[in-house]
């Protein structure tokens, strides 16, 4: 997928990747932990294809784990960093960690699947990561602005669609995709799109709005 002009990494230093390119790997390995665990919590007291089960396993376990962990060590390597110095430096940070999740979540899935897996999820997964990481970004971009500024309310706001707004619509994704019936498939390309379609909107806003965090 070919990222947003803003967000090339021409367009931005080149400590951006550095910063990210170790979280990279311990978001994934400490998602996969968490999920494995869930994973059979629920499994103990649901069947697969119950409706509870689906709900429960796509939004709380993976969705929250996963993008819980991205913010968590976003916030732990990047929130400080003097590089840090644009609002819009959120939304590369939180992309790039994103890209890399899916780079890596993509390997094990190979692995297991084969291939043909990560035909389909280079044309779903890596845009829908990279999505996931555009309102992450955002959020953590404004949140980290509002705490220069000495607005600790603004900032606590932010921080947390930073995590609730990708947690949704990444569960949401999961959600979809796991459903079995008459038109689903359509639904979830959809939803893929209109997706898609918003984050190219809100990268192109933010960028032409961004500014200095003084």
């Amino acid at each position: 997928m070919a990222l947003p002009r803003a967000l090339q990494p021409g367009k931005r230093s080149a400590r951006y990747v550095d910063a990210a390119d170790a979280l990279r790997v311990i978001a994934t390995a400490l998602a996969i932990v968490t999920e494995t665990i869930g994973e059979n919590i629920l499994l103990s007291f649901f069947d697969e294809t119950d409706l509870g089960y689906l709900i429960l396993s796509n939004f709380i376990v993976v969705a929250l784990s996963e993008e819980g962990f991205k913010l968590l060590l976003l916030r732990w390597r990047t929130w400080r960093s003097p590089n840090f110095n644009c609002q819009f430096d959120g939304v590369v940070y939180a992309v790039f960690v994103s890209l890399g999740f899916a780079l890596w979540e993509n390997i094990g899935y190979v692995a297991m699947y084969g291939f043909g897996t990560a035909l389909v999820r280079a044309v779903t997964a890596v845009p829908g990561h990279a999505c996931f990481g555009v309102f992450m970004g955002i959020w953590y971009g404004a949140a980290r602005r509002y705490a220069n500024e000495g607005d600790f309310i603004g900032e606590r706001v932010c921080r947390r669609r930073a995590l609730w707004l990708p947690v949704l619509i990444h569960g949401m994704y999961d959600f979809l995709a796991s459903l079995d019936f008459d038109y689903s498939g359509l639904i979830f390309i959809v939803f893929i799109i209109v997706v898609f379609l918003a984050a190219s909107r809100r990268v192109k806003i933010v960028s032409r709005n961004d500014r200095f965090i003084r």
